[in-house]
């Protein structure tokens, strides 16, 4: 369970890293980077189901471009939030 958890943060911040340096040409920093990721992973879930693929089903590549997709949308929505 630990080692589960402790998987899936560091599968957070490498897609999290990967989409800030995208999206933002520098990285913010561990945690941030994690956080990014994790959450990316849940959008990039949902808006891949919605469109009719799958969500991320493990540790794979598949499932880290869905993760860094969700990651990019959650960055351009924080980018939007901040210019407002």
């Amino acid at each position: 369970m630990v080692c589960s958890l402790l998987m899936w943060i560091l599968f957070g911040a490498i897609s999290g890293a990967i989409a800030n340096l995208i999206v933002n040409k520098k990285s913010e920093g561990c945690l941030f980077n994690a956080f990014i990721g994790i959450t990316g992973s849940v959008i990039g879930g949902f808006v891949f189901k919605l469109l009719g693929g799958e969500g991320t089903d493990g540790y794979n590549l598949y499932s880290m471009l869905v993760s860094i997709v969700g990651a990019i949308i959650l960055l351009g929505i924080i980018n939007w939030a901040k210019r407002k």
